[in-house]
């Protein structure tokens, strides 16, 4: 007698067409918002807010924030926060103004717009801000002092240290190449920023080619091959488009013929040239790709997600939990130098409101972004996009009018709300 017994057949259940495309319902999310606001300010503003010339400004200004939100996320995924964040950018920005304008030329002997004062003044910034930021780590590890204590004692001493270090005053001018750091004075030019467009998308190109490669392999299930065309060209459109509208953001004729008069030119009439991307867009972009290869494919991103998901199960398993708390926070301290030198050569100065109220930004932008404040979760790109949400919002509200009272009504509204909206959300994914 043959045994007729059967395994039950599971049905397959029908994937819609973001299921098949493997995008992020989060991420989605966001993007869609980010869309809706754009086109609502942009229909309030009568068509300024998506003109090439606030899509620039718009880049330039979010930069700053979201390079201290990348490592933000670090810090929240393994259950800490750093509120210390912009008063630590203030004294990085004091620290370099200093180096330049005293330090290089009275002791060093050298010029203000020396080749090497950039070099020694970042290069001073970003060791100033790694030392901070293992400093907070140490005690926050070893001494087992709450992160939010340490940090809130750093918001209020680095804040005031910045300001003794200058007696209060603005120091400026700073040096010219460092101030290509900041934006609008160091750009690309049309040319190299669609050559670098191109490569970028060539090599986004061999990233999804190669990771399909590497899937069937490993023999894991892959993507159907329309959904792979698909995201090939959303991810082309999105970066050659991205360049497109920053070359499309002319230099202002005026300013134009004085960089042909400062180098002893005459301007050819009716010249146009445009702006191009900018350095700092730049950095950031570099921040977010370092950034996301260490959280996604070295052991310490490993060790700061396993223990941001469970402390103690990370501890026993022989994760040096004091240790990685010291390196995350030296990150944080050395992004936010790094966000120190981006935002002083925008601002051409060091001055003493530079920074204030960034840590509420930073922290607003990764929670926003999708870093879960009960540790364990957190992308660098949804910190970056978040941040970009946050200064859309409060750069639109101001095109359109809004006094700044009501605009930080308006951003701490969103936060609750995207708090909210990111608690409903993982409590359905973990019904499921």
């Amino acid at each position: 007698m043959t045994d007729t017994t059967s395994q039950p057949i599971t049905p397959q259940t029908k994937r819609n067409i973001f299921q098949q495309l493997e995008l992020d319902v989060r991420l989605l999310g966001m993007i869609g918002a980010f869309i809706i606001l754009c086109i609502g300010f942009n229909l309030v503003t009568d068509g300024r807010f998506l003109t090439p010339r606030n899509i620039f400004n718009l880049t330039i200004q979010t930069v700053s924030v979201a390079i201290m939100a990348s490592g933000m996320v670090f810090v929240i995924v393994t259950r800490h926060i750093d509120l210390s964040v912009g008063a630590l950018l203030a004294t990085c920005s004091a620290v370099m103004a200093m180096t330049q304008t005293e330090f290089v030329p009275h002791v060093l002997g050298l010029g203000l717009n020396h080749p090497i004062t950039w070099v020694v003044a970042v290069l001073v910034g970003l060791v100033t801000g790694t030392l901070i930021g293992a400093f907070h780590g140490w005690m926050v590890g070893y001494l087992t002092i709450p992160a939010f204590i340490v940090t809130l004692g750093g918001f209020l001493v680095w804040r005031n240290v910045a300001w003794y270090l200058t007696d209060g005053q603005t120091i400026g001018p700073l040096d010219s190449t460092f101030m290509m750091f900041g934006g609008i004075n160091g750009t690309l030019g049309v040319s190299l920023s669609w050559i670098l467009g191109i490569v970028a998308t060539v090599l986004a190109l061999l990233t999804l080619w190669n990771s399909r490669r590497a899937k069937l392999a490993h023999e894991f299930p892959v993507k159907p091959l329309w959904a792979e065309a698909v995201m090939a060209v959303i991810v082309s459109g999105a970066i050659l488009g991205f360049v497109g509208i920053l070359n499309a953001y002319e230099i202002p004729s005026r300013r134009l013929a004085r960089l042909f008069e400062a180098r002893g030119e005459v301007m050819p009439e009716g010249l146009t040239m445009g702006y191009g991307l900018p350095i700092s867009v730049l950095i950031l972009i570099a921040v977010a790709v370092v950034m996301t290869i260490v959280a996604r494919r070295t052991r310490l991103g490993r060790y700061i997600f396993a223990t941001g998901g469970n402390p103690d199960a990370a501890e026993l398993s022989g994760i040096n939990t004091r240790l990685l708390t010291v390196k995350i926070f030296a990150i944080m301290g050395f992004l936010c130098a790094l966000s120190a030198v981006v935002a002083s050569a925008r601002l051409a100065n060091h001055s003493n409101d530079i920074g204030t109220l960034d840590e509420l930004r930073v922290i607003a932008a990764a929670v926003i972004g999708g870093t879960a404040l009960s540790g364990g979760f957190g992308t660098i790109y949804g910190a970056i996009l978040g941040a970009l949400i946050m200064q859309s919002l409060q750069s639109g509200m101001a095109m359109v009018g809004v006094d700044a009272p009501f605009q930080n009504i308006v951003v701490g509204s969103v936060l609750v709300a995207a708090v909210f909206i990111d608690i409903v959300y993982r409590k359905r994914v973990g019904a499921k």
